[in-house]
């Protein structure tokens, strides 16, 4: 038999192991006297056990060396009967590894038996972006339903609102009036800061004669400028600084909110329906902005924060049957005050002007005397076009007192001094901002010191 054939040469050929390394089968061997079987005893199948490695040189030198240790199994006698076509087939070479550079394999090693573990809890997953497992309120609440800011006063939001006013005034004086002497030069300079700022001529002129009253030729402090105008702005502001009054016996008192496109009346009527039903009042709000659509539906979110009323119709109704409409209404239902909303228009357009002429005459066919007060709304970033807005309204609905918004937006806060001192009208309230809080009645003394840039005193 060749070497190919004898047993195990394929674990030789793959591993390239020398005969004594490689020590073969034994054979068993009958006894000198007894008769030999004619069939061979099967050999127990022996599970193959992996050699100990030989140096990568082995696999290099070609065949095994089977010539060391072939005489000392040159006695044994081979198995009378050629090998069965199944040991055959077990020795036979796969087409697949035929020629491949085969590598040693190592030792198998027998795995022990999976111990039976208890599951381990998959882990939980994490949370989808924006998903809220714990809600802490004690936590998140101080810091966000109840933030300092919100907390401020009057003062401090009037202050805010009109700091642009005071710091374009405060740094005209500052420069003015440090290291150096009062003379006309720097009066002039300083009425002309004052004109800038919208405080009008002849205020301007009063509050530059104030300063250099007694003072020429001498040194004067920026403060000392800026107490003397808190104290001019003060004493022309006061005789208008008159609240919004409400007479009981007229049920329901009529108050018409008018003013030019974009002015803030209807934000001002929700606001103001709030500060009289603040008072214990019952209220009614008409919707009587029926070009604007947007208008309608402001006013009936302001009825549903306040638990107001709100009579309305569709976009483009006449304005004047609506109002008439809600007085009725409201003088049926014994409403306190009915806060009459009306178009924006402009002061120099006849044909909406002489609208408002007739809501005032339909409104008098109930009462008389209505509307009992007609405000008038101003922008203060329109500036001095404020003062023909109030000469042409005046004239069309017998304007009875002022609310000016948006004092907050503007660096020209002084036109409020201006009209006082041509018009003399009352001023209810003023607007810093867009918050309910935001519109308050008017204090002449707090203005003259934020507008001058002081603190309350």
């Amino acid at each position: 038999m060749s070497d190919d054939k004898r047993p195990g040469w394929l674990l030789r050929r793959m591993f390239g192991k020398k005969e004594e390394a490689w020590p073969p089968e034994p054979v068993p061997v009958q006894p000198p006297d007894a008769k030999a079987d004619a069939r061979p005893e099967p050999t127990p199948a022996a599970e193959p056990v992996a050699p100990p490695l030989d140096s990568p040189a082995s696999i290099s030198e070609g065949q095994p060396d089977f010539a060391t240790g072939a005489a000392d199994v040159a006695h044994v006698p081979l198995p009378a009967s050629e090998p069965s076509q199944a040991d055959s087939d077990k020795n036979a070479v796969p087409d697949e590894i035929e020629g491949a550079d085969l590598q040693p394999v190592e030792e198998a090693v027998e795995e022990a038996p999976a111990t039976s573990l208890p599951p381990t809890p998959e882990p939980e997953p994490d949370p989808a972006p924006g998903a809220v497992q714990v809600v802490m309120p004690e936590v998140v609440l101080p810091e966000v339903v109840l933030p300092e800011p919100e907390k401020r006063g009057w003062w401090s939001r009037l202050t805010g609102g009109m700091k642009r006013t005071s710091s374009a005034l405060s740094e005209r004086v500052t420069g003015l009036f440090t290291k150096r002497k009062l003379d006309a030069d720097t009066l002039e300079e300083l009425e002309d800061a004052l004109i800038q700022a919208d405080f009008g001529v002849e205020t301007a002129m009063r509050i530059s004669e104030a300063v250099g009253k007694g003072r020429y030729e001498k040194g004067i402090s920026p403060d000392e400028v800026r107490a003397i105008l808190a104290a001019e702005v003060e004493r022309a502001l006061l005789p208008v600084a008159l609240p919004l009054v409400v007479d009981g016996a007229k049920r329901p008192f009529v108050i018409l909110m008018i003013g030019v496109n974009g002015a803030g009346k209807t934000t001002t009527i929700g606001k103001l329906s709030l500060k009289l039903k603040a008072e214990g009042r019952s209220v009614m709000l008409a919707a009587g902005d029926t070009f604007r659509a947007a208008a309608i539906e402001q006013l009936k979110v302001w009825g549903e924060r306040t638990g107001v009323p709100v009579v309305a119709g569709a976009q483009g109704a006449d304005a004047a049957g609506l109002a008439f409409e809600a007085f009725k209404a409201a003088k049926a239902a014994g409403t306190d005050v009915l806060l009459i909303d009306t178009a924006g228009r402009l002061q120099n357009k006849t044909g909406l002007m002489a609208e408002l002429e007739k809501i005032l005459r339909v409104i008098r066919k109930i009462d008389p005397d209505a509307p009992h007060a007609v405000l008038l709304v101003l922008d203060a970033t329109v500036g001095q076009n404020a003062i023909s807005q109030v000469e042409l309204f005046s004239k069309a609905a017998n304007v009875t007192g002022l609310v000016m918004t948006k004092l907050d937006g503007t660096a020209r806060g002084g036109i409020l001094v201006a009209l006082a001192a041509k018009f003399g009208l009352p001023v209810h309230f003023i607007g810093v901002g867009e918050g309910v809080e935001d519109l308050e009645p008017f204090a002449a003394r707090d203005f003259a010191r934020a507008i001058a840039g002081l603190e309350a005193d």
